[in-house]
């Protein structure tokens, strides 16, 4: 695991003290004749994501002097609400530039978390600049130093990974199902969905290793110049 004193650490990091909110604080309303809607008391319309899904409440630690995020990290995690930022804008995990380069988007996996013999390649990790490839590659443990790496013309919004719930008989909220999956954007339930992490596509993709990323961004980067 990096050291908690590392110099970068990752905007989408959760860190110490970033607490969720209680389950209590969820309710199931009726929306329309049949259609529940999850919401909570008191929403504010920055709980949800552009397409009306749900998030997980996290609280947010005080900005440091570097403008990101204070607080020890929590290597494991990812902040809910910080991760769907990132994953929405397509702004870089690490230092919420604009990650889009000249070659395209930077998707990293770890080297055995994805079989390229699926017909669809989904991730819930958001993109990384040119800048910051390697440092990711060097804090993240699943990780491991050495990923797969997905070079992305197209990569377009597919769904959310979560939790649904469900209404009690006496009332209250129960967890219905923890899909190990993600549930794509229409999928009726996910009107009573409390999403964590925002999920993309690859659907125009390259995969290579991270010397090779390097070598294509260096003469993307020439032919530029030129």
């Amino acid at each position: 695991m990096p050291s908690t004193a590392a110099a970068v650490v990752p905007y989408i990091i959760q860190r110490r003290g970033e607490e969720p909110a209680s389950e209590s604080s969820l309710v199931i309303e009726q929306a329309a004749p049949g259609r529940s809607r999850l919401c909570y008391h008191d929403e504010d319309p920055r709980d949800r994501d552009p397409r009306g899904v749900l998030y997980g409440r996290v609280g947010w630690n005080p900005l440091g002097a570097d403008g990101m995020p204070s607080g020890e990290p929590q290597w494991k995690f990812m902040h809910p609400h910080r991760q769907m930022m990132t994953m929405q804008a397509l702004r870089c995990q690490v230092c919420t530039q604009p990650a889009r380069t000249k070659a395209g988007l930077i998707f990293l996996a770890g080297p055995d978390d994805e079989d390229l013999a699926q017909p669809e390649i989904l991730t819930n990790q958001p993109p990384v600049c040119a800048k910051h490839v390697r440092t990711a590659a060097a804090l993240c443990p699943h990780l491991e130093k050495r990923p797969m790496v997905f070079l992305a013309q197209s990569a377009p919004l597919y769904g959310v990974g979560g939790v649904l719930y469900g209404r009690l008989a006496r009332g209250g909220l129960h967890v219905v199902a923890r899909p190990d999956f993600a549930v794509p954007y229409g999928n009726p339930d996910l009107a009573t969905f409390l999403a964590s992490q925002m999920v993309r596509r690859l659907s125009i993709f390259r995969v290579l290793d991270l010397d090779e990323l390097l070598h294509t961004l260096g003469v993307t980067a020439q032919a530029s110049a030129r």
